[in-house]
């Protein structure tokens, strides 16, 4: 395993990832294999989240952090989990708003969230708001997305602009996502041993690096983070190209 200083020099004098997107996956088998609920997995894996997101602010190189805290999908899951999950959003966003300008961080959420009540609406807008202007990483969290529904949409946005869909560029998809403004993710980082991508930003992962582990969310760690930025200065980014 290479040590801290090791890791630091490797940073220092590699490329590290622009933009990591995460999927934070194991939040309910952890709590399983503790015997407790499933929701306690969720309060443990929230807190993950915080200081991840803060960790990374402080690698140089690393602009943005897109995570998936709930898909279209989850609302299927049991009623309590949900109202859980979305206590826990709320919850969040009311430390956020403590802490986000001192930590320099800029929040943004993506997803329909028209589906939010006015409170947590409007909270996620003042969150954008109190944000716009700090200079550090630039944190996505994605709610109520799914990646199909981001490209249905885009469409649909253009089609309303009266746009020729016949001529639509690949530019011109990109600039109607969620994420329009931003690099595409280089790194992804999908925790909890599954291998997929969950209908998650399917568009912009087409050339990311994917890096898979077995720990799940609530036990990873900054280490998990070293190990897979490390893993990632190792690869040869060729984008369909011979070098």
């Amino acid at each position: 395993m290479t040590s801290r200083s090791g890791i630091l020099n490797i940073m220092e004098h590699s490329i590290t990832p622009r933009h990591v997107a995460i999927i934070m996956d194991g939040n309910g088998r952890w709590a399983k294999k503790r015997l407790l609920p499933r929701t306690a997995g969720h309060s443990v894996g929230s807190e993950v989240f915080r200081k991840i997101a803060e960790y990374l602010g402080t690698i140089p190189g690393v602009e943005y952090l897109t995570v998936y805290a709930f898909s279209t999908e989850n609302w299927s899951r049991p009623a309590d989990e949900v109202k859980e999950i979305m206590r826990l959003l709320d919850h969040y966003m009311d430390t956020a708003m403590k802490s986000l300008i001192e930590k320099n961080i800029r929040l943004h959420f993506l997803g329909d969230l028209s589906v939010f009540d006015d409170k947590l609406r409007a909270k996620m807008e003042k969150l954008h708001e109190m944000s716009e202007h700090t200079t550090g990483l630039h944190v996505n969290v994605a709610v109520n997305y799914g990646g199909r529904d981001e490209i249905t949409n885009a469409i649909r946005s253009m089609a309303k602009e009266g746009m020729d869909l016949t001529a639509v560029t690949q530019e011109d998809i990109t600039s109607h996502l969620y994420t329009a403004g931003q690099p595409d993710p280089d790194l992804l980082i999908r925790p909890g041993g599954e291998k997929r991508l969950s209908n998650f930003l399917l568009w912009q992962l087409s050339y990311a690096e994917f890096y898979f582990t077995d720990v799940l969310w609530p036990d990873f760690s900054e280490k998990e983070i070293d190990e897979a930025i490390v893993w990632f200065a190792g690869r040869k980014r060729r984008y369909g190209n011979v070098k």
